[in-house]
């Protein structure tokens, strides 16, 4: 994993442009994959589109525009060039056809049959099973057989338009070329019968396929092997009536095919015995062979159109592997949030519950800040409402907007300004604690409002001294916009949901920016906050679960933060969080070997914050992936339901997590909204970071634009003229 040193940002106009034009340039990538994965699925569903069978119904149709002597003819009808002939099987010849396949279960059968025999047939093949099945094709060829156009997917032609037949026609014929390197001369459109059954709707369609260089064979004795009537009944009906030649209809695929392949074994040995002859349709008419030897690009088109084939369907396999995958997780993961945040609520909030001896001393809270201006007068001035003594240490790091300055104008007690030059959030820390007095340290960020009981909540867990540091509960200020209520469901379902399921399995990922607190010697120990990753908030926690420290969650200890209220500045922020993520990961990689309490986090902690933080979240996208390739392709309506149902759970879990957190559930009402959009740009921010990692890419940090405008629940925070009659007073 690559490391850059973060900074809380550059200065105020340089290299703006071009970090856009690379933040374009990044987004390009993901979305390219998806889209390319999207093409792939697009592409396996078109060619395992449904094909109907092969016999239907039909109405009576005039025959006018019919020559009557097609009417009255052979099966093989000839419009090249201006002709209209038509041809018959001479006596005792017999022309096998099989339609519809080939079939991965019966062609195989079917062939073994023919080759047992020694006879020649015509197999009339669709170009979906052909794209499918391509090895099939080319045994077909290679023994001696003939193939011919049945279309691509099977459209009954008399209700095309010309462009359409046209892509029929080419597309079947690309993929016979692809599997068997041949061109054929031979079609038969679907939904055909006899010659005698041609009429006005059907006869223009063979017209045309004639001045398109193509032979139409149809059918003079049909086996009605679709209607599984039984073997004899299968070789009754494709027998021809004394001696007479014969172009016999048979399938090969569309169903099961085993009454075929029974009878087929019989009606060889047993028309032979009277006399037949099997040949395939040009042996039987004399002409040259329907197969022809394709060369340079046209056969490399059809390869590539094969490979592209073959390459959806081994893709949409692992994508299906995947989903199984991903539903296992979903649904585990949900599961385990149910039951443990709901195991971590009852022993919290049980009557008389105390993590140990109430802390009462001061603490000192440190207040990174980098151009905070318009925040930094409300986050102080609610430290100064605390209920809890403290110390406030503000680090200013090298600001060019007077935050210092604004700070220092305030004129309170117990607020210290600690100016630096720029160096980044974790020296900035990492100064804060050097300059405080106390050895419980409280960290918030800059534009986080607190409540009068935040940091007493916060430092209780602190009474038991196998606490090292304790997560507090952050909560979206400003909700009011459509992005800020979609990060308020992901804040209180995603983040302090899975908080609790954390504290109770002791693996507690990160303790958040915003509102966290550590015990000085356990920072110490683990050498204070890094800058090896973006995310040193979730670098330091794994450090203290190796070092052996507990790390738990204080649901009372509220801070209100201002989310990002732009696509662009969320994307900025989601993207450094799950890249930090990575790399803390990657750093902490050897956890997963050691022994001691940083083994135990190796193979407990790492794997679940892996699974759940990192690969899930990658696979999710496949549910609505697949939700879209179902409703295209279908089952329509049983992928619609299942998707409302992984839905339903969803909703579930996050009215349970609104139930805990004491959240009004009319936010809710967006969660149908967030999951179908707000979700998927999620997904590309960490398939971005995953580009990123794996290609040893570098991320800078950029700083979010703030407004100031969030306050803590009842109204702004008031001025030190207004706090003139408050009792509470922070201790020096």
């Amino acid at each position: 994993m690559a490391s850059r040193k973060r900074r809380h940002g550059a200065t105020p106009g340089s290299g703006a442009g071009p970090r856009r034009s690379r933040l374009r340039m990044r987004l390009l990538l993901p979305l390219t994959v998806l889209v390319a994965v999207m093409a792939m699925l697009m592409l396996r569903g078109y060619v395992h589109s449904e094909i109907l069978a092969d016999h239907r119904v039909r109405s009576e149709a005039p025959t006018d525009k019919v020559p009557e002597k097609i009417l009255d003819g052979g099966p093989v009808i000839d419009t090249r060039s201006g002709r209209t002939t038509s041809m018959d099987v001479p006596d005792h010849r017999l022309v096998l056809t099989f339609d519809d396949g080939p079939d991965p279960t019966w062609t195989p059968k079917v062939l073994d049959v023919l080759k047992k025999y020694h006879v020649h047939a015509v197999f009339f093949v669709t170009g979906t099973m052909a794209s499918r099945y391509p090895d099939l094709v080319k045994r077909m060829v290679d023994e001696g057989h003939e193939v011919g156009l049945h279309t691509f997917n099977h459209p009954d032609l008399s209700y095309q338009s010309k462009s359409r037949i046209d892509w029929e026609l080419t597309q079947n014929q690309l993929a016979i070329t692809g599997a068997a390197g041949v061109r054929t001369s031979l079609f038969r459109p679907p939904y055909s019968s006899f010659a005698d059954a041609m009429d006005d709707a059907s006869w223009p369609v063979t017209e045309y396929i004639g001045t398109r260089g193509y032979l139409t064979v149809v059918t003079s004795v049909d086996s009605e092997d679709w209607k599984k009537p039984g073997v004899e009944e299968i070789i009754k009906g494709a027998t021809p009536k004394h001696g007479k030649g014969a172009v016999v209809l048979m399938h090969d695929s569309g169903g099961d095919r085993h009454q075929t392949v029974e009878a087929l074994d019989k009606y060889i040995p047993e028309l032979r015995a009277k006399g037949y002859k099997f040949e395939n349709i040009t042996e039987a008419i004399g002409a040259p062979s329907a197969l022809v030897p394709v060369t340079g690009v046209d056969l490399w088109k059809g390869k590539a159109w094969i490979f592209l084939v073959q390459a959806s369907d081994r893709l949409t396999d692992f994508l299906v592997a995947c989903l199984a995958l991903t539903g296992a997780l979903v649904i585990g993961r949900f599961g385990l949030m149910l039951l443990l945040s709901g195991a971590h609520a009852r022993r919290v909030r049980k009557r008389g519950f105390r993590w140990g001896a109430p802390v009462t001393e001061p603490v000192s809270v440190l207040v990174p800040a980098y151009n905070e201006a318009k925040c930094i007068e409300n986050t102080v001035r609610s430290l100064m409402l605390s209920e809890h003594p403290i110390e406030v240490v503000v680090i200013d790091d090298g600001s060019t907007d007077g935050t210092a300055r604004i700070v220092e104008a305030m004129g309170l007690p117990n607020v210290r300004v600690v100016r630096q030059l720029n160096a980044g959030k974790p020296a900035a820390l990492n100064r804060g604690v050097a300059n405080a007095r106390y050895d419980i340290i409280v960290m918030m960020d800059g534009d986080t409002v607190f409540e009068p009981a935040t940091v007493r909540e916060l430092v209780q867990p602190f009474g038991d001294a196998r606490v090292g540091a304790v997560a507090g509960n952050a909560k979206v200020g400003n909700r009011d916009s459509l992005i800020g209520a979609w990060q308020h469901i992901e804040y209180v379902m995603g983040f302090n949901l899975d908080r609790r399921m954390y504290d109770i399995l002791r693996c507690m990922p990160t303790i958040p920016g915003a509102v966290g607190a550590f015990r000085r010697t356990a920072l110490e120990r683990v050498g204070g906050m890094s800058d090896d990753t973006l995310a040193e908030d979730t670098d330091v926690t794994m450090a203290l679960h190796r070092d052996g420290w507990r790390v738990v969650y204080a649901e009372k200890a509220r801070a209100w933060t201002e989310a990002p209220e732009t696509v662009q500045q969320l994307w900025s922020q989601r993207y450094r969080w799950s890249y930090g993520t990575m790399q803390a990961i990657w750093k902490h990689r050897r956890s997963l070997i050691e022994s001691g309490p940083s083994g135990r986090f190796g193979r407990v902690g790492m794997p679940f914050v892996s699974l759940f933080m990192v690969v899930a979240p990658l696979l999710a996208p496949l549910i609505d992936i697949f939700l879209l390739y179902g409703v295209v392709f279908g089952p329509t309506q049983k992928t619609i339901v299942a998707w409302l149902g992984v839905m339903a759970i969803q909703a579930f879990c996050a009215a349970y997590a609104f139930r805990l957190d004491r959240e009004k559930m009319t936010h809710l009402i967006s969660l149908p909204l967030q999951q179908i959009l707000y979700r998927q740009l999620m997904y590309v921010v960490l398939l971005q970071s995953w580009i990123t990692a794996l290609t040893g890419g570098r991320l800078r940090w950029q700083k979010l634009r703030r407004t100031g405008v969030v306050e803590a629940p009842g109204g702004p925070v008031p001025s030190q003229r207004d706090r003139s009659s408050n009792d509470r007073r922070p201790v020096a």
